[in-house]
């Protein structure tokens, strides 16, 4: 549930244009296993994910870890679960295992709290109806940044889904 602002006794209006165009966001909460904070990865596709796409990111990945082994926990996406993604997993293996979270289980996704975190009360998503792409996706990255700079909340993020590195 999500609050909003109006006059008391007046239904809130959002305006919206709805010219409906749509980019898809991807993170990664990045956790050292030996401690030494944690990496926020960020990346904006225009339109929709696909197995090609998603490969490019994971391989962008890898080079912001600098080839630090990684494992990989993300959710039942159709993208990740494609004969072309385990393809690519399988040849990664040197450097990166892939987990995949149970079907309807976002409480277990340290990125959903993330999300959760962004469009909440005070977030910069909460309540907003841009009128722009660009507008949207400036929000996120404001967001993703203040998430950057508070070094506790990732691993909020990480305890809220009851997941732990060790």
């Amino acid at each position: 549930m999500r609050s909003t602002w109006a006059p008391r006794g007046k239904t809130p209006v959002l305006v919206h244009r709805f010219n409906w165009q749509r980019a898809s966001i991807a993170a990664a909460l990045c956790f050292g296993s030996a401690g030494g904070g944690c990496r926020l990865a960020f990346h904006v596709q225009p339109g929709s994910y696909n197995t090609q796409r998603l490969i490019v990111v994971l391989q962008e990945l890898r080079r912001l870890l600098g080839g630090q082994k990684a494992t990989l926990v993300w959710d039942g996406l159709p993208a990740h679960r494609s004969k072309a993604m385990q393809a690519f997993l399988a040849s990664q293996r040197h450097w990166l295992v892939a987990e995949r979270l149970p079907g309807y289980a976002p409480e277990l996704n340290p990125t959903e709290a993330l999300w959760g975190h962004l469009k909440g009360k005070g977030g910069e998503l909460a309540n907003l109806a841009g009128d722009t792409l660009e507008e949207v996706i400036g929000a996120a990255q404001r967001g993703i940044d203040r998430v950057r700079r508070t070094p506790h909340l990732p691993y909020s993020f990480l305890r809220r889904s009851g997941l732990d590195l060790w």
